[in-house]
């Protein structure tokens, strides 16, 4: 079996991830769907010779250190991928994600095109929000090189690791990388600062002071994007704040309110005619009274804040779910599965129901 071909093959199916693991075959996620592409199991010996294959000499230190290591590297030009490279019951097992090279636009993963005037924005916070593997990269990506194209900047970014790479459009793009260019992404951020950025991207907001990092940044004059492992905008909000110690919060309730811009979260669901998958969204944008409920701890009243803020270009989870259910494009399942508010959806559905039956007997 050759790691290059199995690469090849993620490409060619547009898959999203390969698992390489002792006892099964090759596995490619395709619509959230694993799928074998060989009847051979793979053995021991054949996971470290793929390992060796792609993994760069420094990078197999961490394995035999730390147990596992990932890394980013560029296949041909097909892709790029995100590797982990992991250890499991005394084996090796590798998993593989890829990145296509082109950046998509904002139709192409459905963001609403008013978002882009929020990027256009000279300082502030913009959080995008979703479990692993929600597209949350992508969507970065896609901000990121919209204002590559439009604005004479200085975009840095810090990522673990770098996945699209961004070239230089009308801005300049310095790409830094956790472990190779730069410690920490909070060191990252604070030592970008005296690098006189106008946008800085933060791949992932994983720690407290890199919290602080960015709050600061974005407080200093500098347009930021982040993400977090969080869904809704009321979450995101109680999770920042609750990674900072007790005496610490009010001001960071007042420091958010005043800083944030909008937070986007997003989840990724199998489209119910295959191939492909879809991305919904829930869109909060900062308005007077977001960031009121912000100041005075009230962010589980920001659900029902999205749906009367319509006329701000915003939208909740749900709203979006049931939208793309009634054009047929997500299953009942997913619908129901996947709403913040189930029975207010079950609701809604019964009551269209309703109406679709009295217009057929009047």
């Amino acid at each position: 079996m050759d790691i290059n071909k199995i690469m090849e093959m993620c490409v060619k199916r547009n898959a999203s991830d390969i698992h390489l693991v002792v006892g099964r075959p090759p596995l490619l996620r395709i619509d959230n769907v694993l799928e074998k592409i060989e009847e051979g199991v793979l053995r021991p010996e054949d996971i470290v010779a793929f390992m060796k294959t792609i993994t760069p000499p420094e990078y197999q230190k961490g394995i035999e250190e730390k147990g596992g290591t990932e890394f980013g590297f560029s296949f041909e030009k097909l892709g790029r991928f995100r590797v982990s490279v992991y250890r499991e019951r005394n084996n090796l097992g590798i998993a593989l994600r890829l990145i296509p090279y082109k950046i998509m636009t904002f139709e192409e993963i459905g963001l609403p095109s008013h978002i882009k005037e929020l990027l256009y924005r000279s300082r502030g916070l913009i959080l995008v929000t979703g479990p692993t593997g929600s597209g949350k990269t992508t969507t970065l990506a896609t901000m990121i090189d919209h204002i590559n194209k439009e604005k004479d900047y200085h975009i840095l970014t810090v990522e673990d690791p770098i996945e699209y790479y961004h070239e230089h459009k009308k801005s300049i793009v310095t790409q830094r990388e956790i472990g190779i260019d730069v410690p920490s992404f909070s060191e990252a951020v604070i030592r970008g600062l005296r690098q006189d950025p106008d946008v800085i991207l933060i791949g992932e907001m994983r720690d407290l002071a890199t919290m602080q990092a960015a709050l600061t940044a974005a407080e200093t004059g500098h347009l930021v994007f982040a993400t977090l492992h969080t869904t809704g905008a009321g979450q995101t909000i109680d999770r920042l704040i609750d990674a900072f110690p007790t005496h610490q919060q009010e001001q960071i309730r007042i420091q958010l309110s005043l800083n944030v811009i909008a937070i986007i979260s997003q989840l990724l669901l199998v489209k119910t005619v295959r191939p492909g998958r879809i991305a919904t969204f829930e869109i909060m944008i900062a308005t007077p009274a977001i960031q009121n409920l912000i100041r005075e701890n009230k962010a589980f009243r920001i659900t029902s804040e999205l749906q009367t803020g319509i006329k701000y270009g915003m939208k909740s989870m749900d709203s979006s779910l049931l939208e793309l259910y009634n054009r047929e494009l997500i299953t009942y399942e997913d619908l129901i599965s996947k709403a913040f508010d189930p029975q207010h959806i079950l609701t809604e559905l019964e009551s269209r129901e309703g109406r679709k039956g009295k217009k057929r007997n009047p």
